[in-house]
Order: structure tokens, then sequence, then C-alpha cells
């Protein structure tokens, strides 16, 4: 055999376990389980059921693009937020070559929002209104149990 053994490492090799060998030897859950799913996963999850909740009376949807974002752009000159005024969502008109686009921020929704039940309740009430606005409708035509009601 003409070809060397290449040289092992002069360095010390990383751990893969504790000294005893009773350490972590892969993941806790597998990815399919909700454990291994994470907080942006679960969200984007929210914003789906809304979706799919509001194409079942307004087919017309399945041609719009629904994204989360984590949080909304930085304002722009001559625009201003206050702590109250940070949007949860907004919309992009569509055009020629792209479709019209509703956006839901994660961030700011998660903050507002103390629990999975009144985060999903949250997301509904974002979504839907962004999409009475990108139809030019009020929210109670877009899904008659909308509660928009302000604590």
């Amino acid at each position: 055999m003409d070809n060397p053994v290449p040289p092992r490492p002069s360095g010390p090799e990383p751990r893969r376990r504790d000294r005893h060998g009773r350490g972590m030897r892969g993941p806790i859950a597998p990815p399919q389980v909700p454990l291994a799913a994470s907080r942006a996963d679960l969200f984007a999850d929210l914003v789906q059921d809304s979706v799919e909740r509001l194409e079942r009376r307004w087919p017309q949807l399945a041609e719009v693009d629904f994204l989360v974002l984590e949080v909304p752009p930085a304002p722009g000159p001559g625009d201003s937020w206050s702590d109250e005024a940070v949007p949860l969502g907004g919309t992009v008109p569509g055009r020629e070559n792209r479709p019209a686009r509703v956006v839901v921020y994660r961030r700011p929704v998660e903050i507002r929002s103390k629990g999975r039940e009144e985060r999903a309740a949250l997301v509904h009430e974002v979504v839907v209104e962004q999409v009475a606005d990108l139809l030019g409708l009020t929210p109670e035509a877009v899904d008659p149990r909308y509660d928009g009601d302000e604590d």
C-alpha cells in the first residue's frame, strides 16, 4: 500500500458524552412531536388555521399569500410608532406579477397575548382585519364571529 495513514489531530477531541458515559445521546423528542416545534412554527400554524377557516367562506383568498414575519419594518421618514401603535399585521396589494399579501407580525402579537387560546384569538382577529382591508370590507362581513372589542 502506497497510501500512508493520515496522522490523528493532536488536539483534544470534542466530548460527545459526559465523563461517565451518561450524557445525552440525541434529541429529547423526535421532530414530529409537538415538543420539538418552535414557537415560530406554532405561530405559523395558528395563522394557517385562521386562513383555512376564512378560505371556506372566501375562496378568492387561495390566491393571496399569507406571511409571518418576526417584527414589522422600521417606520420610514415622517412615520413614527407609539408603544400602542406597533402594527400587528399589514397588507400588500397585488401587482401584475405578484399576488396580494397579508402579513402577520409574530413578536408584537406574542407580546400582547398571554396564553395559547388568547394568542389564537388575536391571530384570527389580525388575519380577519387584514383580509377585510384587502377586500375593502368590514371585519364583520369577512367573519360574522369577529369580535373586535378592545379591552
